[in-house]
């Protein structure tokens, strides 16, 4: 398959207040990804590769925090991290 049509998925709901489309192609997955204030703290270790379609994402990390925005690219390393100010809304990343 060379082009994928997120429409043509069905939203899944792996956890409260995110819900995701996905394509999984062997061991590589691409998805659609809408956060909302809902969904609760949590600590996530695996990496993940992601670009911002809409609305504001803020991650605090060992010894930082770090403000995504439409247009940003997001690179999150291996290791701990805490997805945390509510006040922000979650919308539409591609991860």
């Amino acid at each position: 398959m060379y082009k994928i049509s997120f429409s043509a998925l069905d939203w899944e709901t792996p956890i409260q207040g995110v819900r995701h489309k996905k394509y999984c192609e062997g061991n590589r997955m691409l998805r659609l990804v809408e956060y909302t204030p809902a969904m609760p703290l949590h600590w996530c270790e695996k990496g993940h590769i992601g670009y911002v379609l809409e609305g504001k994402l803020k991650i605090e990390f060992d010894n930082e925090t770090v403000i995504y925005q439409a247009g940003d690219g997001v690179f999150i390393p291996n290791g701990k991290l805490i997805v945390s100010d509510k006040k922000f809304s979650f919308e539409k990343i591609i991860v």
